[in-house]
């Protein structure tokens, strides 16, 4: 399998200092900074990053835990929140909200909330990220 890689460099102090984070890839490349980050500012920041990867990891592993099931899904749409908190030891991730809709032909919601939750326990991003409580709310369309 392939290790996949990304680039981060900071310029200056925390509060004044500015970055850039660019994907291995090349497709994204952008700046961030203590606003971005801790305040409302412009630009991303490393949890936004995180909640990308993990919606993304989460909608292949649910397609693919559906399709194992014998459901071949049209489409498989997440979100991901990722929440930092202020703690006595710092700043910690402490929890993560995944939201997912799908629209799934023939497939009843039991059905479909058992395969959900089996592909947020296996999904590879949430299992790295299985220090923080993992919220999931799923819903089946028609």
């Amino acid at each position: 399998m392939p290790v996949r890689t990304s680039k981060a460099q900071w310029e200056g102090s925390i509060q004044e200092g500015k970055g850039t984070m660019q994907l291995g890839g090349g497709a994204w490349e952008g700046p961030y900074s203590f606003s971005s980050r801790f305040e409302e500012g412009s630009g991303t920041n490393p949890e936004e990053l995180i909640a990308a990867a993990h919606a993304g990891c989460f909608s292949m592993a649910l397609s693919g835990a559906l399709g194992r099931a014998g459901h071949k899904p049209e489409r498989v749409s997440t979100s991901a929140a990722v929440h930092l908190s202020k703690t006595d030891a710092g700043f910690r991730i402490q929890r993560i909200d995944l939201t997912t809709e799908a629209v799934v032909p023939g497939l009843d919601d039991e059905a479909f909330q058992e395969i959900a939750k089996g592909a947020k326990e296996g999904c590879p991003v949430s299992v790295v990220l299985a220090a923080a409580e993992i919220t999931l709310d799923a819903t089946l369309l028609t």
